[in-house]
């Protein structure tokens, strides 16, 4: 219960927020989406924040002390090179729309056209969907010779929970 409204406290910043989400996750085997419940908040927004520890420490540790903001270091969650465009970002003072453009200007151009061709409508939804059912990041990439589908998990809790609904048996 203490570690829940440490949470709801206004003074938490993001990276100290995912933390205690990834602690009550790891700790007491909550879904995203319950945990969302539980500190009244959507699952997606548990889901970005936790993605943020996802980020080199020094990334991290701007968002910390205030170098860059929340907005900023989800934006470039993904993107390569992370820790110079950040810092880039930092030094310029770019807004957060700015930041998402030098994210995207920042992957591969292959990588770029091939996002924006496969991810249409019924593709975000299934994501969302199956999102919230496991309570985990989905994501699925889906092309004309087949795809694939990537379950993001903090922890190993989380990993026989996959497994097990998978195979049906506990492991």
């Amino acid at each position: 219960i203490a570690l829940v409204e440490n949470i709801q406290r206004e003074d938490l910043n993001a990276i100290e927020e995912a933390e205690a989400y990834q602690r009550l996750i790891g700790e007491f085997g909550h879904t995203q989406e319950a945990l969302g419940k539980l500190v009244h908040k959507s699952r997606s927004h548990v889901s970005n924040l936790m993605r943020l520890l996802d980020l080199p420490s020094g990334v991290r540790e701007m968002v910390v002390t205030g170098a860059i903001e929340m907005g900023h270091a989800r934006a470039l969650v993904g993107a390569p090179d992370v820790e110079r465009l950040a810092r880039q970002v930092a030094d310029k003072g770019l807004s957060v729309r700015e930041t998402e453009k030098l994210a995207r200007a920042a992957k591969p151009a292959s990588k770029r056209k091939g996002d924006a061709a496969i991810r249409d409508a019924d593709i975000m939804a299934l994501e969302h969907q199956l999102g919230d059912v496991l309570g985990l990041n989905v994501r699925i990439a889906h092309g004309a010779k087949g795809g694939a589908l990537t379950l993001t998990y903090s922890t190993l809790d989380q990993l026989d929970m996959i497994c097990q609904r998978l195979t049906g048996e506990r492991i």
